[in-house]
């Protein structure tokens, strides 16, 4: 086989056109658009509504009244709550896939909370595998998640050991960036040493987290992880220097959403949206598809089954039926208790009453012996 090598020089010397393969890519994606799924996971009431309706400023999700919440009735099990929309800007049309685990961490008991997340991830990535599998591939609906938002409640201490093994969980499966809610109740020093612990407590437990490149050099850019953010939707005050800027007012001032002096919702926005957006699509399909597809193949199983429900696993309803088969022991042994206590407390009744009535005989006796012995004296 021959391989022929045409000259640098006299390929610039006849323009042929391949300079405009970038401008045929641009076209194509601005008559396509783009869909960009991104997954927020916290506790209720960190923000995560407020945030995406800041993030994409529009009103994607409506807000949740946490006044009410205690009238609600807690959820069992975790959800997946999906919200599609489309946002148009300049017009290029970007597809929206916002996803939200409502009943994460509400729980007494949270033991594997994140399965119904990690579970929701694994299936869009097999169905997006059993979609490509086929002849016709003009319909792919692809879900796959791009991003995941993992809110930490702003503590200022250190991480819950239910963050750190959800943590460990999605970021096997997904580009993972920890966002600190409701930065503006934290000062400054607060935030920085809050920062640092996080750093660490990620490092020491092994999480590999998004961290962006350099789109030119490839070189990795100066950490902001975890990135904090302040969440008003389209809340607009007045600050110091009476411009209206989005944000919240408190006594001591203004907290602004878009001031990076006082949380990296900016750099956040940027990061998602203006700079590494398609940095993430490509690195979820280079990156975690791949691997999920390497590890799929190796198990042999076959894409398309029905996974077996958590619920129904038979390694966890051995366990159920074991834990009620000691709570039904336990609860026959404190009644049993309980029937002796009572038998005990009748039986003490019994004896206290015949003794009762044996007191009142003898008084009547001494009684009648004082009335007999009256009468005499008086005769």
């Amino acid at each position: 086989m021959m391989h022929t090598q045409i000259p640098t020089s006299t390929m610039q010397q006849t323009s042929v056109g391949i300079a405009n393969l970038p401008n045929q890519r641009y076209r194509k994606l601005a008559h396509d658009g783009a869909t960009f799924t991104i997954m927020m996971v916290g506790e209720s009431g960190l923000g995560k509504t407020t945030f995406i309706n800041t993030l994409l400023a529009t009103n994607l999700k409506p807000k949740t009244d946490d006044h009410l919440r205690h009238q609600q009735e807690a959820r069992k099990t975790v959800e997946i709550d999906i919200i599609r929309a489309e946002v148009e800007e300049k017009g290029f049309k970007l597809r929206i896939n916002a996803i939200d685990a409502p009943g994460f961490g509400d729980n007494v008991d949270n033991n594997e909370a994140w399965l119904p997340i990690t579970n929701f991830i694994d299936d869009q990535n097999e169905q997006y595998m059993l979609q490509q599998s086929q002849p016709e591939r003009s319909r792919t609906t692809d879900m796959r998640v791009h991003a995941c938002l993992y809110f930490l409640r702003p503590t200022g201490h250190q991480l819950k050991p239910l963050d750190i093994e959800c943590m460990k969980a999605l970021s096997e499966r997904v580009n993972v960036i920890p966002v600190i809610a409701k930065a503006d109740t934290l000062d400054k020093d607060e935030l920085a040493l809050f920062k640092e612990r996080t750093r660490e407590i990620l490092d020491a437990n092994n999480i590999k987290v998004y961290e962006p490149r350099d789109l030119q050099t490839g070189q990795l850019l100066e950490s902001q992880l975890p990135y904090s953010v302040i969440g008003a939707g389209d809340r607009e005050v007045t600050n110091a220097l009476g411009e209206k800027v989005r944000g919240r007012q408190y006594l001591w001032g203004v907290a602004e959403v878009e001031n990076e002096n006082h949380c990296d919702f900016k750099k956040l926005r940027n990061l998602l949206i203006r700079t590494h957006m398609l940095d993430l699509i490509e690195s979820t399909h280079e990156k975690c598809y791949r691997k999920f597809y390497t590890d799929f193949k190796a198990s042999g199983k076959e894409p398309g089954l029905k996974k077996q429900d958590h619920q129904t696993n038979p390694k966890f309803k051995d366990e159920e039926q074991q834990l009620r088969k000691a709570f039904t022991e336990q609860v026959n042994v404190e009644v049993a208790r309980f029937n002796q206590w009572e038998a005990n407390l009748m039986a003490e009744r019994d004896r206290l009453n015949k003794d009762l009535e044996t007191k009142h005989a003898t008084i009547k006796q001494l009684q009648q012996l004082v009335e007999s012995m009256s009468l005499q004296a008086r005769q």
